[in-house]
């Protein structure tokens, strides 16, 4: 399907992040110009301290602008009050939870709030959603959980799944797969990559797992130095972007395999 038949769900337009106070300002990333269609799963990627945190919470409203534009679903960011926002991006963020004396049913429940009335009621359909999104992660079995019984990967999949009950159209997600072994980071990004099919949500994530986000990303945006690239990944790897993300003294990309390797 052509770029002009599928819908834009986030845009930016020569986008400038970073800090400003009223003696400097500091930037992190400028002419950031992206489209993250419906349906994608997106993968942003760069080396430490380069600045992805600050573009996902510049893209989120968590933090302002230096200058340009963002728009989801054709409305400019700054329209959306915050609850109209909470029913068009969910955000998933690795700071530890304040509430894990809570059941995972509870916890995804939390998903709703934008759509319950001011004393939290829950409508058939609510629960439904729930259930809905408890079952389309596979933790059906754990429901009834103390979310501080649950492993780090368990309760990354209640993340998601309480992201996927708030039913928006973009879902972000900061680093989900800190603190997971190697298997539990590739099922996390394998589990996001499906949902992103089978629920036509656009899914975007930050990520040093490189590999396996060129793997099974729809496309990427790879933050280097006063650079921001967006593109399909066999598409950057052809241009040669991975080969400028980090120093060329201790590790290579090989173009072949798709990967990093150590330089003997």
């Amino acid at each position: 399907m052509s770029l002009k038949n599928k819908h834009i769900v986030l845009k930016t337009e020569d986008l400038s992040i970073g800090y400003a106070s009223k003696k400097n300002t500091r930037v992190i990333g400028s002419n950031i110009n992206i489209e993250l269609l419906k349906g994608e799963l997106v993968g942003l990627v760069g080396a430490n301290g380069i600045g992805k945190s600050t573009l996902l919470r510049s893209l989120t409203k968590v933090q302002p602008k230096l200058s340009g534009k963002i728009s989801i679903n054709n409305k400019i960011l700054e329209a959306y009050s915050n609850l109209e926002l909470a029913k068009v991006l969910s955000l998933v963020l690795t700071e530890p939870l304040s509430s894990k004396n809570l059941t995972v049913f509870e916890l995804v429940a939390l998903g709703r709030q934008p759509y319950t009335n001011w004393i939290g009621n829950f409508s058939k359909t609510d629960i439904e959603i729930v259930n809905r999104a408890l079952s389309q992660v596979n933790i059906e079995a754990l429901k009834n959980k103390k979310c501080f019984e649950l492993s780090d990967g368990q309760l990354q999949k209640v993340m998601i799944a309480r992201a996927l009950a708030q039913d928006t159209d973009l879902i972000i997600l900061d680093e989900p797969t800190t603190h997971l072994d190697m298997y539990h980071k590739a099922y996390i990004l394998k589990l996001l990559q499906k949902l992103a099919k089978e629920t036509n949500k656009t899914i975007l994530f930050s990520s040093h797992e490189i590999d396996l986000a060129i793997q099974l990303c729809d496309k990427m945006i790879v933050m280097g130095n006063n650079t921001v690239v967006s593109d399909e990944p066999c598409h950057l790897i052809s241009k040669g972007t991975f080969d400028t993300l980090f120093p060329k003294d201790l590790i290579a990309f090989d173009e072949k395999t798709g990967s990093f390797r150590v330089k003997k």
